[in-house]
């Protein structure tokens, strides 16, 4: 038997797949948490086989990763036991490389079936790897993040149309600091200000 843990903040989406994975003989749905602290208190005390994440959740504590990507992370050291698997409705090239570098073992749109999300839990489960075929052809070709970290977390705090000077703020630095690394943002990414820089960054799943 397969224990699961299925992680995701949408109470229908869930449940609607627990109920679903739970009609396979061989899959156990052992817990089911809404945000990416929740899962990870959730896998320590069920110590799940294969934990199945949504992306976007609200974050982990003291992680600076996406929801999803940011509980792979803290598995991969607390439960290495446990397989990760990334469901998500909005995959792009950057999430998924950045997914594979925390050491998830698969990626999916919630778009797949049920039988193959199923199927694709078994394969991570035995030591497989899978990664939907799309995505991988489109993070193939989006090559690789241009952004610094630190470029990548200014333009994160810029998302909102913030000041320079609560941007400053928020990220510790001084204002011609972050205009510095507004202008580097830009400039590698080939936009003409930070609301374009912000629109080509999450295109690409890059913040």
């Amino acid at each position: 038997m397969i224990r699961l843990l299925l992680a995701d903040d949408e109470n229908l989406i869930r449940t609607a797949l627990a109920a679903l994975l739970s009609l396979e003989p061989d899959l156990d749905v052992v817990a089911q948490a809404a945000s990416a602290d929740e899962a990870l208190a959730m896998a320590r005390l069920h110590h799940p086989d294969v934990a199945v994440l949504d992306l976007q959740m609200p974050g982990a504590t003291g992680s600076t990763a996406i929801g999803g990507i940011g509980v792979v992370q803290a598995l991969r050291t607390e439960l290495p036991t446990c397989h990760c698997l990334i469901v998500t409705g909005h995959g792009r090239p950057g999430h998924l490389k950045q997914a594979l570098a925390a050491g998830v073992r698969g990626f999916l749109p919630k778009t797949v079936s049920a039988q193959v999300l199923a199927d694709v839990i078994r394969t991570i489960h035995t030591g497989g790897r899978y990664v939907d075929p799309e995505l991988a052809a489109e993070a193939i070709s989006a090559g690789d993040n241009p952004l610094t970290p630190r470029e990548a977390e200014v333009l994160e705090h810029a998302a909102d149309g913030a000041p320079i000077e609560q941007i400053a703020r928020r990220v510790s630095l001084s204002p011609g600091t972050v205009r510095n690394y507004l202008s580097s943002a830009a400039t590698k990414l080939n936009t003409t200000n930070r609301h374009e820089s912000v629109q080509v960054a999450r295109t690409h799943g890059w913040i």
